[in-house]
């Protein structure tokens, strides 16, 4: 073996044999599972909008260790992979492209352009899979799923058709958010954020020449859909306006003040005007008060007719222009500056404004039961407060809008006969005629759904339910049965609303269950600093770069130890090198165990008899009974530190050290590493493939792969052995510490005593506390030895004779030392006990003067006592 590990002649190779052998399928485990196991869960599919980003690759990288480790530990497991089309993101990205070359999607049609799409899904969706498979992820690839192919295609069909005919899915002229880009956007894809805006204060005459009122908005540009001005019934100020009538600025229609109880009166002028077409709250007011509802501009935001000469000017381009004719007659006395919350797209970033459009809606009871069951712990959150946020989304639900107005996306299956207006739901994508007049003049909506709709069917949708006959080579008839529930769900909280409570939603409304039994949410990797990734800081990490220059191995491993559950991750090249010493210290510890023996077997073939194998066997057991409860727990983090510990701390750092005073126990050793590196295998799989196979004398091209091998399960545990050999560390370190004192730290020593408090086998502890503490004879003693340095400890004390040592140049150096302490200590105390000092010297100055003359005081003390033992 070479000195060095190289992973980029071992992982790409490994991973074909592996993928190639059909181990990430559900049968891949086959000759370990056990009846009644079964695993499920669904990768949340990337969108094909580019490649991935290091939230991917940790949510890929937790996702694919919990599936190792079931895999492993007998369970027929299936993780199902897939990407999503993302509608409005990919819609956008093929757009951008077509600006780029100087055309439009409108230029080429909406054939050409889902043309154009598909090609781009195809390269991007490529681009994807491949990095997936560089971070050495193991999905049931052969089951790959889009969110568009011909069988999910029909599980949409299945699940809107349902919804319509059960009355839950409506269309409706309701205000929604719309983007002027994008069209309608649910809640949660609307982003707010505070901009530094304008109050504008603008009076509004009277139709009777009797004067103004003084109305404020932060949108000027919308008074032209005024249709009533508004104050509070109790305002004794306006009492006596109400029912009046007002011009419209510039263009004079009329419109009337009502009373209103929304209205604030201590905010403003206490004067509001209402437009119920462009505002949220005037929504609602219009139909209170039975208002016109006037829209002021189109779907593309381009200003209208009611809007005077600005007609066909865009309403943000608009405003600077209405505002200054608005100054140049009169009507705006005065600009504010104002901080408020602005609606954006969370996509496209446009400002949303609040529109009045027919749109489809799923209502908000289809998830009533499904909130039940989670509130009633059905399903369980991982770090357990996302119940909180949960409930907090959840309480305050409103009807799903769920219509778009994109060509990408899976079509709203509905039709409508052009001869008698009949509207229906089909799963047909051609009918033929009207179902209730038997027309052939017909047509299908032009809108598509929501991303998010396919997505919430994706915990079954996968596992053929509605696919129609269709993919049924993705899928066995025994899925659904197997796989749904799904077991658990791996995901980052910021999708939370958009897709995890949606899930919920269909799935418990379609199969009756909660789809996930355990929901784990995970945060975000930030950079070193804790500050977020982003491409105008310069500041993202690529995944596949970091392969490249570290390993597969080093970053899944690196994400998982750093993976707290509830806390961000602060990702830096420290944490990257620390990793690599991890892989380092696996490999070194093989290279040291084939240096002495050229193979070993599986510990299932040898029994473990020597004191060195008992002692690192229980060790080993107790790490692997924590790796299975902190992966049980999703603490993904603890179950990495486990690891690390136990490999670094104990076998190499101990166990290593230890059997070089027992060459006997190599063998057991080695065999006790392999199964170390079984249970490092979902953490890093390559590397812990790699050492197997050199240890067991076999390659992975002519044998089994670990993956497919038993985790780590009931190794045998010997406390008394443990016990004994917690002394000898004891004993070593105690004796290191003594041998420092006398500057004589890494050198070998004649002689040391040990007196023990705790009875143990001398004669198997003597050989590795000499080996290891470099004493050329340990004896054991019942009674302190005279003349000798003296280190104390829990269970035991140390001697060292000072007979054999030149103690002068160890007594000389203690000296200067104490000298030097006792100036300092004299200086500090010089200060504290002058009191024109303390008296004029600032409180910190003073206390930190005190915490430094403790500090030397303890240190001469210490000093002091060393002296005094070598006296």
């Amino acid at each position: 073996m070479s000195d060095k590990y190289e992973p980029s002649k071992v992982e790409d190779s490994f991973y074909k044999i592996w993928e190639n052998r059909g181990y990430f399928e559900i049968d891949g485990n086959k000759s370990i599972q056990e009846p009644n196991k079964n695993f499920a869960i669904m990768m949340p599919p990337p969108n094909v909008t580019g490649s991935l980003h290091i939230g991917h690759a940790l949510t890929f990288t937790l996702q694919d260790i919990i599936t190792r480790y079931k895999r492993m530990d007998g369970f027929k497991t299936l993780w199902q992979p897939g990407t999503d089309h993302a509608g409005i993101a990919t819609q956008n990205v093929v757009e951008k492209q077509l600006i780029a070359e100087g055309t439009t999607k409108e230029k080429l049609g909406r054939e050409a352009f889902l043309e154009r799409v598909w090609k781009w899904k195809e390269f991007s969706g490529g681009t994807i899979v491949h990095q997936m498979r560089k971070l050495g992820v193991s999905p049931a690839w052969s089951r790959e799923r889009f969110t568009m192919d011909e069988g999910l295609k029909e599980a949409v069909k299945e699940a809107f058709v349902k919804l319509y005919d059960e009355g839950m899915i409506t269309q409706n002229n309701y205000m929604v958010n719309w983007c002027t880009h994008d069209g309608a956007l649910s809640d949660i894809e609307v982003e707010h954020e505070e901009v530094n805006g304008k109050f504008y204060h603008m009076n509004y005459y009277f139709a009777d020449d009797s004067g103004f009122v003084t109305v404020a908005t932060t949108r000027p540009e919308t008074y032209f859909g005024d249709s009533a001005i508004m104050v509070h019934p109790d305002d004794e100020r306006y009492k006596n306006l109400i029912g009046k009538e007002v011009l419209l600025p510039l263009i004079e229609r009329k419109i009337k003040i009502i009373a209103d109880s929304h209205v604030d009166m201590e905010f403003g002028t206490g004067v509001v005007k209402v437009t119920p077409a462009h505002d949220t709250n005037d929504y609602e007011v219009g139909l209170r008060h039975n208002l016109e509802f006037i829209k002021c501009f189109d779907e593309k935001g381009i200003l209208n007719q009611e809007c005077g000469e600005f007609e066909g000017i865009e309403r943000l381009k608009a405003r600077d222009l209405i505002v200054k004719k608005l100054q140049e007659t009169g009507h705006l006395i005065k600009i504010e500056e104002h901080i408020h919350q602005v609606g954006h797209c969370y996509r496209c970033k446009n400002i949303v404004e609040p529109y009045i459009s027919k749109q489809w809606f799923v209502s908000k009871e289809v998830a009533k039961k499904s909130i039940e069951k989670t509130y009633a712990g059905e399903a369980k959150f991982h770090p357990p407060h996302w119940l909180n946020s949960y409930r907090a989304w959840m309480d305050e639900l409103r009807d799903w809008c769920i219509s778009r107005q994109l060509w990408w996306g899976h079509r709203i299956p509905v039709f409508y006969c052009d001869e008698c207006n009949h509207q229906w739901a089909d799963k047909n994508d051609n009918p033929k005629e009207c179902p209730k007049c038997k027309s052939e003049k017909l047509h299908q909506d032009p809108d598509v759904l929501d991303t998010w709709f396919s997505s919430a069917l994706w915990a079954f949708s996968p596992l053929g339910w509605g696919n129609d006959g269709q993919m049924k080579d993705t899928f066995t008839k025994s899925d659904l049965k197997d796989f749904y529930p799904n077991s658990l769900l791996i995901t980052g909280f910021d999708i939370m609303f958009f897709w995890v409570a949606r899930m919920m939603m269909m799935g418990e409304h379609f199969m009756g269950q909660l789809p996930f039994k355990d929901i784990y949410m995970h945060a975000l990797v930030r950079d070193e600093h804790g500050a977020k990734m982003s491409k105008s800081k310069g500041n993202v990490i690529d995944p596949l770069d970091m392969v490249e220059t570290h390993s597969a191995d080093i970053i899944r491993f690196t994400l998982a130890y750093l993976a707290v559950q509830g806390r961000d991750i602060k990702l830096g090249e420290k944490n990257l090198e620390q990793f690599r010493n991890f892989t380092n210290k696996l490999y070194n510890a093989s290279n040291f165990l084939t240096l002495n023996v050229d193979t070993f077997p599986d510990l299932k073939d040898i029994t473990i008899k020597t004191p060195l194998g008992l002692y690192m066997q229980s060790r080993l057991s107790s790490a692997v009974d924590e790796v299975r409860d902190s992966l049980e727990s999703y603490k993904f983090n603890e179950a990495a530190s486990t690891l690390y510990r136990f490999v670094w701390m104990e076998f190499c750092d101990w166990g290593i050290e230890y059997s070089k005073a027992s060459k006997d126990s190599i063998l057991e050793l080695g065999s006790l590493f392999k199964e170390t590196l079984k249970m490092v295998s979902p953490f890093m799989p390559f590397i812990s493939d790699y050492l197997y196979h050199k240890l067991s004398g076999t390659t992975l091209e002519n044998s089994d792969s670990l993956m497919i091998m038993n985790f780590p399960k009931n190794i045998k545990k010997d406390e008394n052995i443990e016990n004994m050999f917690a002394i000898i560390e004891e004993a070593i370190v105690s004796i290191r510490r003594a041998k420092v004192v006398i500057d004589m730290g890494n050198s070998k020593i004649s002689k040391a005593y040990i007196k023990l408090d705790k009875l143990i086998d001398t004669a198997v502890a003597k050989p590795f506390i000499e080996k290891l503490a470099k004493v050329d004879e340990i004896e054991f003693v019942s009674s302190k030895v005279e003349n000798s340095i003296t280190d104390v400890s829990n269970s035991l004390e140390v001697y060292l004779p000072t007979q054999e040592i030149d103690m002068k140049p160890i007594i000389d150096k203690l000296e200067k030392q104490k000298e030097k302490a006792q100036k300092e200590f004299d200086k500090l105390n010089g200060m504290l006990s002058n009191e024109r000092f303390v008296a004029n010297a600032p409180a910190n100055v003073i206390e930190e003067n005190k915490k430094s003359l403790e500090e030397v005081k303890t240190r001469l003390e210490k000093i002091e006592a060393e002296l005094k033992s070598l006296s």
